[in-house]
């Protein structure tokens, strides 16, 4: 049997970060992985480029049963602390709209930095590592039991993640650990993931896939995101989707905002003033993707007539209809596609300061495993990175 001070579970953003500051702490730490190499899904984040963090990070960017519940740790260890630890390990990265940093070359980068820390503080990471079961002793502390080996400790930190992605090992050992101990989980759901269409809206925009919109998106709990939407052959994804698609629920319709910078009635009347006789499909196909409109056209949503035949009420109708196009989604494409897993371990049961379980000393939850969503934009790393490093400062 190993011993170590502190057993943790996953190689992924927090489990490495809490390791680090754990070992420089002196602890003795174990991280067990069930893949072959630590941080997989760091190194598939961003299109391969990690988006590690966001410059606004703030609680207002998180969705949690407990709204205050972030509080505390991304204000002890913030964006700019982490900026600091890529700044001295000399990563190239660069800025992107709404505060997002991309590592220049690889995610590889983000993992080498976060391995390279656990090696200074002299943590062990063993790969390859299934973990079977967790006992609690007596005593104290736990024994965790693998494929390959038995491990005890004093503080075991669970941060195995959620569900998402379970090409890359996604289980749900974080939450049957929780529910051994008498902690409450609460229901999951695929976050940060594409809509499916109905096959009536999938046959009415056939051909669309790639065709790309920059709008407002808003959820019928009047969250808002403005950012691009996207089609696919399967349905809609884009920036904006993926944000409204952790406030929406099944049966809800998404309104978009086709023309968001735009009052689209009083435009019209100013080009029925320089070209009345233009046909309002290739007006607005200046404005919108031509395809798009052809689709309008054709369905029948918007008038084939010249600018000058429109009536005033046409006009509102039209402006009305591409301001709140409206769109009810199938459902989304799971946790296959999914960035992130919505809810997981209830943050009533944790401390917000160390992330201890209230009711089981020495049990640690942290990451995506814990009830606590970011938005898309390096939000859920600058999670990871904040609750593994108030976690390694305790364990």
């Amino acid at each position: 049997m190993s011993q170590f001070d502190v057993v943790i579970i996953g190689a992924g953003a927090a489990g490495l970060m809490c390791a680090a500051q754990a070992g420089y702490r002196g602890r003795s730490v174990a991280v067990l992985d069930m893949g072959k190499k630590p941080g997989r899904k760091i190194l598939i984040s961003g299109g391969g480029r990690c988006n590690f963090t966001n410059e606004g990070a703030s609680p207002s960017n998180y969705l949690c049963g407990n709204p205050h519940f972030v509080k505390s740790c991304l204000s002890r260890y913030t964006q700019h602390d982490f900026i600091e630890l890529v700044d001295r390990h000399g990563l190239a990265y660069h800025h992107k709209t709404l505060g997002q940093l991309f590592c220049d070359n690889s995610a590889q980068d983000i993992v080498d930095i976060l391995t390279t820390e656990c090696n200074w503080a002299g943590v062990q990471i063993f790969l390859r590592n299934e973990v079977l079961s967790v006992q609690a002793k007596e005593q104290g502390g736990y024994i965790i039991t693998t494929n390959e080996q038995t491990f005890e400790c004093e503080s075991l930190v669970v941060a195995s993640g959620g569900l998402t992605m379970p090409k890359l090992g996604a289980t749900p050992i974080g939450y049957k650990i929780a529910e051994q101990f008498g902690l409450k989980v609460l229901p999951t759901m695929a976050a940060l993931v594409p809509f499916t269409l109905h096959d009536h809206d999938k046959v009415r925009f056939d051909g669309l896939s790639g065709v790309s919109i920059p709008c407002e998106v808003s959820s019928e709990c009047g969250t808002q995101f403005k950012e691009n939407i996207l089609f696919t052959h399967r349905g809609l994804s884009g920036p904006a989707i993926l944000q409204i698609s952790s406030f929406w629920r099944a049966g809800q319709t998404v309104t978009i905002n086709l023309l968001p910078e735009l009052s689209l009635s009083e435009a019209i009347h100013q080009w029925r003033t320089e070209s009345a006789s233009k046909s309002l499909k290739n007006a607005l196909g200046a404005i919108l993707p031509k395809r798009f409109v052809e689709v309008l056209i054709t369905e029948q949503a918007i008038p084939d007539k010249a600018l000058n035949q429109l009536t005033h009420s046409e006009i509102d109708a039209i402006a009305n209809y591409l301001h709140n196009w409206q769109i009810k989604p199938n459902g989304t494409e799971g946790y296959r596609t999914a960035e992130v897993t919505l809810g997981g371990v209830d943050t009533d049961e944790l401390s917000s300061k160390t992330f201890e379980a209230k009711k089981q000393k020495g049990l640690y939850f942290i990451g995506e495993v814990t009830d606590v969503t970011g938005w898309l934009g390096g939000y859920n790393f600058q999670y990871a990175w904040s609750c593994g490093f108030a976690a390694g400062q305790v364990v």
